[in-house]
């Protein structure tokens, strides 16, 4: 299929170079073309404070958002042990802190929901963890502007739209420094990328934001204006770029249908 392609677009530089170095793809014919976010939905619309008395959420919260499959791979297991080593050093959160797990269980990894519980029980976190169901795309937005921070903890991410909806809405995104992730989000401008699965790390770099209000801010104005630069216009005019350059080439009149 490479070999026969007249062009190939991938979602970010790091996967073009993959394309090239694994498929021996002819870089000329790799085009990126990043992912696009609804920025007409995902939008700060009237900011956290609103958010959270939309969803009756104390205002003094410390809130964190995990959204996505309840998979292994996807990392919620990683917040969950972050958390309770947050509170083993700082006991004090757990009168506010909370972390949000919102998803559904999907594939193989349909008993991890309740293994998941199970783990907060054993860790003593039960009461700070909260397992919720997926929710429209409209109320999704409202969800990520009440958080202090959106949570991205997965092993492998070919991009990551939930970071940059996140984003979108003014949310800071803490993630891992895997795949489209590095794109997706902007280390130390729209959020934090943590290298690896270390619960400790985790648990000190969210920490550190949850302490810095003042650098959360900056962050919150730093992730908008980067998820701006992901929206679906610009994504869509990208891909009819790439699609007029190939019709483009000399000799080449219609599309060949694949066999």
């Amino acid at each position: 299929m490479v070999k026969a392609a007249s062009a190939l677009i991938a979602n970010t530089d790091a996967e073009a170079a993959s394309l090239v170095s694994l498929y021996d793809a002819c870089p000329d014919i790799v085009h990126v073309v990043t992912p696009g976010v609804d920025l007409q939905r995902f939008t700060p619309g009237s900011g956290k404070t609103t958010a959270r008395e939309n969803l009756d959420i104390a205002s003094d919260a410390l809130m964190l958002l995990f959204v996505g499959r309840i998979q292994p791979h996807k990392g919620p297991e990683v917040l969950i042990r972050a958390i309770a080593e947050m509170l083993h050093h700082s006991p004090y959160l757990r009168a506010k802190l909370a972390l949000v797990i919102m998803g559904g269980a999907s594939g193989s990894g349909t008993n991890e929901p309740e293994r998941l519980k199970q783990l907060a029980i054993f860790l003593g976190v039960d009461d700070v963890v909260h397992f919720k169901d997926p929710v429209k795309r409209d109320d999704l937005a409202d969800w990520y502007r009440a958080a202090d921070l959106v949570c991205v903890p997965s092993y492998s991410e070919s991009f990551g739209l939930v970071a940059l909806e996140a984003q979108a809405c003014g949310t800071p995104v803490v993630a891992t420094a895997v795949g489209g992730l590095r794109t997706a989000v902007s280390d130390g401008i729209s959020g934090s990328l943590v290298d690896g699965h270390d619960p400790k790390a985790w648990s000190a770099v969210i920490s550190r934001l949850l302490a810095e209000p003042q650098r959360r801010l900056l962050l919150s104005m730093g992730a908008v204006v980067h998820a701006s630069h992901f929206g679906w216009e610009r994504t869509a005019r990208r891909t009819l770029d790439v699609y007029d350059l190939v019709l483009s080439e000399p000799g080449r009149t219609t599309l060949q249908a694949i066999k």
